[in-house]
C-alpha cells in the first residue's frame, strides 16, 4: 500500500468494518499498540496520516517524529484542551467538526423543549404537592432560535428546529449558506442576533476570539424571557455574569450541557456559583455526545478527513494557528 494509517487506539471488527472501504486503495490501517516499544518510531515516521483521542499516548520524543505526516486527525470535535504547541508548527491538525452533530442536536431539541414547557421545574412542584395546571408555557413554533457557530452541530440543530417551526438565525465566521436559514450574519452583528433571540444555541469551538464572548452586556440585550444553551464549551460564556443573569431575571432559563471545569479537560468537576440551586437552570453533565450510535459515524468521519489527506486534498476542519489554546 503506498500510504498508511496510524490509529493510536484499539478497533474492534466494528471499527475495522468501517474503516475498510474508506481505505480501500487509499493505505492499509496499523494500529500504534501492536508495535513495541523498540518499533513504535519507525511506525510514526512511516506513517502519513495519523488518527488519535489525545496526545498523551506519544512520548516527547514521539511527538517530534510527527512532523511528516500529512493530517494528526483528532477523534474529538473540540481541541482546546489539548496542547497542540507541543506539535511540530508544519504539522497539519484537524479536528472532527460535526462528528457527534446529530446526537447533540437531538440534546439541544431536548434542552429546548424542557425549559419552554417547564418540564423540570413543573416536576419538582409536582413532587412537592404543587399543581399549577394554569400557568402557561410557551410554544416553540414561531419562535426564534439563534445559532452561535454554524458548522456540523449548529446545522443539525437548525435542521431539527425548523422542522418543528422555529425560525433560525445563525453567526459563523464563514459565510454558509442553508435552507433551513431565516437570517445570517457574520461575527460583528452578534448584537442583533442576541436581541432577536428566544433561544440562543452556542456550538462554536472555543477559541481566543470566542473565549467570554458572551458575558454581561451581551446577556442584557437578550429577552428578559430567553433561553441560552450551552453545548460547547463553558468558557464562551462568562460564569459569574450568567448567574447574576439568571438570579435578575427568573423568566431566563439556561440549560447547561458544556461546564467551565470538567473531568476531561481539567480532571475534575467545579462550578463556582450553585446554578443547580437556581429553578431557571436544567443541567446535564456535558453528554450531549455520548450516544453509542454516534461512535461509529463520528470514526467514519474522521477517517474520510484521513482519506482526504492521503489522496492530497485539503482536509476539513483544520485548526489554523491563531485558534490554537494551548
Amino acid at each position: 500500500m503506498p500510504h498508511s494509517l496510524l490509529v493510536t487506539f484499539p478497533l474492534d471488527t466494528a471499527a475495522h468494518t468501517i474503516l475498510a472501504p474508506i481505505m480501500a486503495g487509499v493505505g492499509e490501517v496499523v494500529c500504534l499498540d501492536d508495535f513495541s516499544p523498540a518499533d513504535r518510531p519507525a511506525a510514526i515516521r512511516q506513517t502519513n496520516a495519523i488518527l488519535t483521542w489525545n496526545l498523551k499516548v506519544f512520548s516527547p520524543d514521539e511527538l517530534g517524529l510527527l512532523g511528516h505526516a500529512r493530517l494528526l486527525q483528532f477523534m474529538t470535535a473540540g481541541v482546546d484542551f489539548v496542547p497542540l504547541s507541543t506539535l511540530p508548527p508544519a504539522l497539519p491538525v484537524a479536528a472532527n467538526g460535526g462528528a457527534y452533530a446529530e446526537a447533540m442536536a437531538e440534546h439541544a431539541l431536548a434542552m429546548a423543549m424542557a425549559a419552554a414547557k417547564r418540564i423540570v421545574r413543573s416536576h419538582g412542584e409536582v413532587a412537592r404537592g404543587e399543581f399549577h395546571q394554569h400557568r402557561p408555557n410557551r410554544m416553540l413554533a414561531g419562535s426564534i432560535c439563534a445559532i452561535l457557530g454554524f458548522g456540523g452541530v449548529g446545522v443539525a440543530t437548525a435542521l431539527l428546529l425548523h422542522a418543528i417551526g422555529l425560525r433560525i438565525h445563525a453567526i459563523n465566521r464563514s459565510p454558509r449558506a442553508h435552507a433551513a436559514l431565516d437570517w445570517f450574519g457574520a461575527p460583528d452583528q452578534l448584537d442583533t442576533m442576541l436581541a432577536a433571540a428566544d433561544i440562543l444555541v452556542i456550538a462554536a469551538p472555543l477559541t481566543k476570539a470566542t473565549l467570554g464572548l458572551i458575558g454581561a452586556r451581551e446577556l442584557s440585550l437578550m429577552k428578559p424571557n430567553a433561553t441560552v444553551i450551552n453545548l460547547a464549551r463553558g468558557e464562551i460564556i462568562d460564569e459569574a455574569a450568567l448567574f447574576a443573569h439568571l438570579q435578575t431575571h427568573p423568566d431566563f432559563t439556561a440549560c447547561i450541557d458544556a461546564w467551565w471545569v470538567e473531568p476531561v479537560r481539567h480532571g475534575s468537576f467545579r462550578m463556582d456559583h450553585p446554578f443547580t440551586d437556581l429553578a431557571n437552570v436544567i443541567a446535564s453533565p456535558h453528554n450531549s455526545a455520548s450516544v453509542m450510535e454516534s461512535r461509529g459515524l463520528a470514526l467514519q468521519r474522521a477517517a474520510a478527513n484521513c482519506r482526504r489527506a492521503l489522496l492530497g486534498e485539503t482536509p476539513l476542519h483544520l485548526v489554523r494557528p491563531e485558534d490554537r489554546m494551548l
